[in-house]
């Protein structure tokens, strides 16, 4: 099933679209899983991966693509928006009561916000090489960049610096570092490639919220961050988190998601980076399923943290 479901959007005369597709059985009595992808602003495609959950396990899944009408204002893509989008389309397809969500990157930081508020349909949350601050996350990119060949190092920081990040040279040594940190799959999936020209074709929502570069955050994201006050102490819905060891997210970015959110287990894929679903498609899939298959517990005794 595919299709379009109206976003209506305070201040816009016209209603928005979201599009989405069902992959397998709604009324199959399991739980759909929907998945968000990252960017911000980027397509959903470079997720179609997860369309083995239906294949190979009986999942449904729930595809989908954000608001393709773009407005280039920090006031405007926030996370209320975002998550009022999916809170509709949740609705339309009449899941709202029984759902299970998978956040990718952007996505894990939009659900995670999401299940803060404890929504009574959200039966197990995934989080998935997500960081809970942008704080942590370009104190973490910039110790990978750190890794590159000194030549890479110091172009990067030139034009970050003078200013010049739109320039060609900027955006070829970027690459490089996607390269090591983003998918480590030599050559990228199509999936992947159009992810990148999806963003380089319409930047609008991706230079508002992040800008440049995934090291290099100047947007409205910079600030990011749900840390503090005992936040994350109010998921409730038991959660799965995901990284990849060579992985942008890295743990010290993921590390507080564990520590605080009650009911939680944590796996790190030992071969990828920030897309173990492309990387190590097999593997992923197999954990993935088992955690959304099992009993929901009333409470874990402890938390369960393991390599694979």
């Amino acid at each position: 099933m595919e299709g379009e479901v109206e976003f209506k959007i305070p201040g816009i005369d016209k209603p928005c679209k979201t599009w989405y597709k069902v992959i397998g059985d709604l009324p199959s009595g399991r739980c759909p899983l929907v998945a968000l992808h990252g960017g911000p602003g980027a397509v959903h495609d470079y997720l179609l991966t997860l369309t083995d959950l239906p294949a190979s396990y009986g999942i449904p899944l729930v595809l989908s693509t954000h608001l393709p009408e773009k407005k280039g204002d920090v006031g405007f893509w926030t996370d209320d928006l975002f998550i009022a989008e999916l809170e509709n389309l949740l609705g339309h397809l009449g899941i709202q009561d029984n759902y299970d969500l998978y956040g990718h990157s952007w996505g894990g930081m939009l659900g995670c916000h999401f299940a803060m508020r404890q929504p009574p349909g959200l039966k197990r949350l995934i989080i998935a090489s997500a960081p809970v601050s942008t704080d942590l996350w370009v104190s973490a990119t910039n110790k990978l960049k750190g890794e590159l060949p000194l030549r890479i190092q110091a172009t990067i920081n030139k034009h970050e610096a003078e200013g010049t990040t739109d320039s060609q040279e900027y955006k070829d040594m970027v690459m490089l570092f996607y390269g090591r940190h983003v998918c480590r799959v030599d050559p990228w999936p199509q999936e992947v490639q159009k992810l990148f020209q999806a963003i380089e074709k319409d930047p609008t929502v991706y230079s508002t919220m992040i800008s440049p570069s995934e090291s290099f955050i100047t947007g409205s994201l910079k600030n990011w961050s749900l840390l503090g006050s005992g936040r994350l102490h109010k998921i409730k819905a038991p959660t799965l988190l995901l990284n990849g060891r060579f992985d942008e997210a890295q743990d010290s970015v993921m590390v507080s998601f564990f520590r605080d959110i009650p009911q939680v287990e944590w796996h790190t894929f030992e071969r990828s980076s920030h897309m173990p679903h492309l990387e190590e498609r097999e593997n992923f899939m197999e954990i993935v399923s088992k955690f959304l298959l099992k009993k929901i517990p009333v409470a874990l005794p402890s938390h369960d943290c393991t390599a694979v």
